[in-house]
């Protein structure tokens, strides 16, 4: 079998490759040469960038193959995953791998600008030694604004802390006890411009941040304010900064970041009183080898069918263990579910009853309905594209949880209404100490069989002689019956038959079949197994 192509577009770290392991057919390409991209996209199942190769729609669109598009860094400017999701395309990114680097740089250009360093340094390799012209000031006992306490502006206030300033923090998302943690006073946007000496910026940029430093913040600053943007270009209006700048309006500013990089026409790069750095918040080798290896081991789990907790367009967010194994098997009930529609769907229940009602089980949902539409539509199904194929064909789904569980430690059930105004259900479980995958209930009929690869379901009115006469025929055919399970409500009325058989059944037999004990079901379902 061949192994699955995985395409690196950028250069990474040899530790990214080596996280891969030998499992995959590693190729490369130069991700800023489009045409040479696009015809190395055709057969690839995963592609892993960094911030230079634009993955759009175009590019989504040339491979019908890929699965996974893995971001070795935080950013996703240059993906449309709104393309991706509708192509069933998963796209991961590594949000953590670069937190202390982006920290500590803007620790460093906060130091700079209070000391001029960047300035002196120059000045002195220029054959100067003008000490006094750099004369600059302490951090100890000022006011410092972190505009932003999530994961990096979390590390930026626990390293400030040492220096004995006074934190301030604007985040409306952060509790007053999440801030005390931190050692940081909540204030306003507006009063973290009034009172702070030093100002460093840490949120995403959205269109709610798109300038939200601007003019009119400005014009409420002290003239010593020094600020620094290490996150996303754009959060600090470009034109207001350099008016502020210029006019002596703030002290100084320190950007490694820009609403268009590289920024060669900005006028800022005119101005001496700002420090500028080529978006290096990522640019360590640790923070590179952190990327490159978390999106490896992305593409590993996506590859092998696995919900990927660093995916930015899947639904579930971490695992817990004892969830996990479920995952495959309400896959496999949706497949069986599948099966046994024979009208288009109308809505899903997922339900899951038992111990794990107490964990976050949203994963399963997505599972289940992974099973069914990959037995329904001709396109690629995954975890990224099975709501949104439930959403255009108008099938309402819902996740129900219930603590009790009458027979079984969980029971997981998927129901659904069809078109014709019928009903079909499908309930699995584990079972055992070595957690056998089980169908314990079919259209409300209980029973308990083992999935197998060729599973057949028959209804038909319970009488003598029917099983020897199934039995008969498909023996006649070829087909060894490995299983069998028969449930039924009353002596007499309808039964269920739930048989597991070596190998497929062709249609003709199922008919001959089905004629002979004149069932009104007759099924053949076909399971993938691990």
């Amino acid at each position: 079998m061949a192994k699955p192509i995985v395409l690196i577009a950028e250069e990474l770290s040899p530790a990214t490759v080596e996280a891969l392991g030998p499992d995959f057919d590693v190729r490369n390409v130069d991700g800023t040469d489009r045409a040479a991209l696009l015809s190395a996209l055709d057969g690839a199942d995963a592609v892993l960038i960094r911030s230079a190769t634009k993955m759009d729609a175009e590019a989504i669109a040339a491979t019908k193959t890929l699965k996974v598009i893995a971001r070795a860094g935080v950013g996703l400017d240059n993906v449309d995953v709104k393309a991706a999701t509708a192509a069933g395309v998963m796209v991961v990114n590594a949000p953590t791998s670069n937190i202390v680097s982006a920290a500590e740089l803007a620790i460093g250009h906060l130091l700079s600008l209070a000391r001029f360093i960047p300035d002196a340094n120059a000045s002195l390799k220029a054959g100067e030694w003008k000490r006094s012209k750099f004369t600059g000031v302490e951090l100890y006992d000022k006011t410092i604004g972190i505009v932003g306490l999530g994961r990096i502006g979390a590390l930026v206030a626990q390293r400030l802390s040492g220096f004995d300033a006074r934190i301030i923090g604007y985040d409306p998302y952060v509790s007053p006890a999440r801030a005390q943690q931190l050692g940081v006073t909540l204030a306003s946007l507006d009063e973290v411009m009034e009172q702070s000496d030093f100002i460093t910026i840490h949120i995403p940029k959205t269109p709610e941040t798109t300038g939200l430093i601007g003019a009119d913040e400005f014009a409420k600053a002290k003239p010593t304010l020094r600020i620094v943007n290490a996150s996303r270009g754009g959060i600090i209006d470009e034109q207001a900064l350099f008016d502020a700048l210029s006019t002596g309006r703030i002290a100084g500013a320190g950007l490694d970041v820009f609403t268009k990089e590289p920024p060669t026409d900005s006028p800022l790069l005119g101005l001496p009183n700002i420090q500028l750095t080529p978006h290096l918040g990522a640019s360590t080798e640790e923070a590179q080898e952190k990327a490159g290896i978390a999106v490896a081991r992305s593409v590993r789990l996506a590859l092998s069918g696995e919900l990927v907790p660093d995916a930015v367009n899947v639904a579930g967010g971490v695992i817990d263990e004892y969830v996990r194994p479920g995952i495959p098997l309400i896959e496999k009930l949706g497949q069986v579910f599948a099966g046994l529609a024979d009208s288009p769907l109308v809505s899903i229940d997922v339900e899951v009853r038992g111990e794990l009602q107490q964990y976050d089980v949203s994963v399963l949902k997505l599972a289940a309905l992974k099973g069914i539409f990959s037995r329904i539509v001709d396109e690629q199904v995954s975890y990224v594209n099975a709501p949104l194929i439930a959403e255009q064909r108008g099938v309402e789904v819902r996740l129900l949880t219930d603590a009790s569980s009458d027979e079984y430690r969980n029971l997981l059930t998927i129901s659904g209404a069809l078109s014709d105004g019928s009903q079909i259900s499908v309930s699995g479980t584990l079972t055992g100490p070595k957690q056998v995958e089980k169908i314990v209930g079919i259209n409300g009929y209980d029973v308990e069989v083992p999935l197998a690869e060729h599973l057949i379901v028959m209804v038909y009115t319970d009488r003598p002689g029917i099983v020897a006469v199934y039995g008969k025929e498909f023996g006649e055919a070829g087909i060894n019956i490995a299983g069998m399970q028969i449930a039924r409500r009353t002596a007499g009325g309808q039964a269920l038959s739930v048989l597991t058989v070596d190998s497929p059944v062709p249609d003709h037999v199922l008919e001959t079949v089905r004629a002979s004990i004149q069932a009104s079901l007759m099924r053949e379902i076909d399971v993938e197994l691990d």
